[in-house]
């Protein structure tokens, strides 16, 4: 996800490193009045790789057998964040055995003993947070076996920490830091002897959160839908931790859940993975369903509807997740992809049609590289995102705006719609038509460019006057997901494709472009590289006032019953 490892300000370190100096002179606790369950549920082989000395953090394997994690030189400040986010404490207490334990013992004391006193880059309010309920979780975990001075330090820095987040918590980033921050702060209130205080406006705290970052439709402003699955993910927790505690559930929280959830539902593929759009990812595996349980709007979503600006095409065991709206504004254009018009195909349990994915972990050419238009499966002008940085920054200053939106929910799935990515810059407004069958066997698309009125026209005319009449260079991409092999067919007219599942798809269009099947990258999170995958482009020129490609995908041969969605590998990414 892009944003919630963000680097502070030099304000904010300075806030942050006053308010930890100032939360040494609060009183400690000695013992828990009550403790959640450990929800936070990590991978039992990632636990293996760790206890081995290969460290996986922010796409950088350190292997370092033998060494705290604490001593291991950080490769970037992301690495650094998410070691002093705890979330590896997942893994650890997944793997569960006296080996794991003991090296998850090792490093909280040593990071007690090095950061404990307030020092260090893990001091803000959303990795602190973060940190909290993890060590609240797996409490039992960390704490077994430990004797009694090592109990007393990590209640001192658990006392320290919730009296950091008293003050410094409204201070966090908006969106998931701010939430981890108030309910790791909740956590502390109600499961820490002597900090029941903290509870109560914690509550209220994180209530005020769900109103002002959670839309009507149960959306952020991120449009981050991994993000918002976190979030999700975080208000369950809260919700059954004050239950637990016999705590009045603010209403908010309850409503808050009950928006998100349906929306959510929205934009899952029909493999329960979530859409690769605006830095989020596929999601881990699990979490959205132990979230989604947390809510009672179980109603499944219709063939096409819409939530937090993208459409959900249903059809049979097909399911399509099309970016329908404007990239983010505000402080989330930082991480906003232009991925407007853009879409993913996922058939059973098998994506076939993807965006090649947030490129944070592999480093800022990556990062630049994943956000542009062509690293997502739509239509690019050569040359120009539909949606560009402003000079010197990493901001989407010029960002498309969706022109139009009509949707069909009838048999059949239809959505149309048009952006003006780049009527300033060539006079052409891009339009997509996607038509799912009701069985899910068949998506059919247009793609055009047009130039609209006198203005727009006489631009793409002094363009194409330009070109020497060669017209403008475009391309439509469909990134195929790295389990999908492919082969260029029909002579070089179409391109099959075969999934692991046995399924066979044909790509076809209408010969007004060239076809090729190219070279294409998947950028996962938890793996050191982009892994190698391939792209179906259709190229071409615009030489009219309107231009108009027709393709189709469409399902050749299914599944066989005997193994349909059984035969799937799940290796740990490496």
């Amino acid at each position: 996800m892009e944003g919630p490892n963000a680097i502070p300000s030099g304000r904010e370190r300075l806030a942050n490193r006053y308010a930890a100096w100032r939360a040494g002179r609060k009183p400690t606790v000695t013992a828990f009045v009550s403790q959640p369950e450990p929800r936070s549920f990590g991978l039992h082989a990632r636990g293996k790789q760790i206890l081995a000395g290969n460290i996986l953090l922010a796409g950088h394997l350190a292997e370092a057998p033998g060494k705290a994690i604490w001593d291991i030189p950080l490769p970037d400040a992301a690495f650094g964040a998410e070691a002093h986010g705890f979330a590896w404490l997942d893994d650890l207490a997944a793997l569960g055995t006296p080996q794991a334990r003991r090296l998850a013992q090792d490093w909280t004391g040593r990071w007690i003993a090095r950061f404990g006193q307030g020092r260090g880059p893990g001091w803000t309010p959303g990795l602190t947070g973060r940190r909290m309920i993890r060590w609240i979780h797996h409490a039992a975990f960390l704490m077994s076996g430990q004797d009694k001075a090592a109990h007393d330090a990590w209640f001192a820095a658990l006392a320290r920490q919730t009296a950091f987040l008293a003050r410094r918590a409204p201070a966090a980033a908006p969106g998931l830091p701010r939430f981890e921050a108030q309910i790791g702060l909740l956590y502390a209130g109600l499961s820490l002897a002597g900090m029941d205080p903290h509870a109560a406006p914690a509550a209220r705290a994180l209530a005020r959160e769900c109103a002002a970052q959670i839309d009507a439709g149960g959306a952020i402003a991120s449009r981050n839908p991994e993000e918002l699955a976190e979030i999700l993910t975080l208000l369950a927790w809260a919700v059954r931790a004050l239950a637990e505690a016999e705590r009045p559930i603010p209403a908010a929280l309850s409503q808050a859940i009950d928006r998100i959830a349906p929306c959510l539902r929205v934009l899952r593929h029909s493999d329960g993975s979530l859409p690769r759009f605006h830095g989020g990812g596929a999601g881990i595996d699990g979490r959205l369903d132990q979230a989604l349980s947390a809510s009672a709007m179980l109603r499944p979503p219709g063939h096409a509807v819409q939530a937090m600006g993208y459409m959900r095409l249903s059809g049979g065991r097909s399911s399509v997740i099309l970016d329908a709206a404007d990239p983010p504004g505000g402080a989330a254009r930082a991480g906003a992809h232009a991925s407007t018009g853009a879409f993913e195909l996922t058939s059973g349990r098998r994506p076939l049609i993807v965006n090649c994915g947030s490129g944070r972990p592999f480093g800022v050419e990556w990062r630049l590289a994943g956000r542009a238009t062509q690293s997502h499966s739509a239509l690019s002008i050569s040359g120009a995102s539909s949606s560009r940085f402003g000079s010197g920054t990493e901001l989407l200053e010029e960002r498309a705006r969706v022109t139009s939106l009509r949707q069909s929910g009838g048999e059949d799935a239809l959505v149309v719609m048009a952006h003006d990515g780049w009527v300033a810059t060539h006079g052409l407004l891009a339009g997509r038509e996607l038509h799912l069958s009701s069985d899910g066997r068949r998506l059919g698309g247009t793609d055009t460019l047009s130039a609209q009125g006198a203005a727009a026209q006489a631009r793409f005319s002094m363009l194409l006057d330009r070109s020497k009449l060669e017209g403008i260079g475009f391309t439509i991409r469909f990134h195929l997901h790295p389990e999908v092999d492919a082969t260029l067919d029909m002579g070089g007219h179409a391109v099959s494709m075969q999934l692991r599942s046995g399924e066979i798809w044909v790509f076809r269009h209408d010969g007004r472009c060239r076809l090729s099947l190219d070279a294409s990258v998947f950028l996962e999170k938890g793996r050191l590289k982009p892994r190698p995958a391939q792209q179906i482009v259709l190229s071409g020129r615009a030489r009219e006032f309107e231009t108009r490609i027709g393709w189709t995908l469409a399902k050749a041969q299914d599944t066989p019953l005997a193994i349909r969605d059984l035969d799937r590998d799940e290796p740990v990414p490496i």
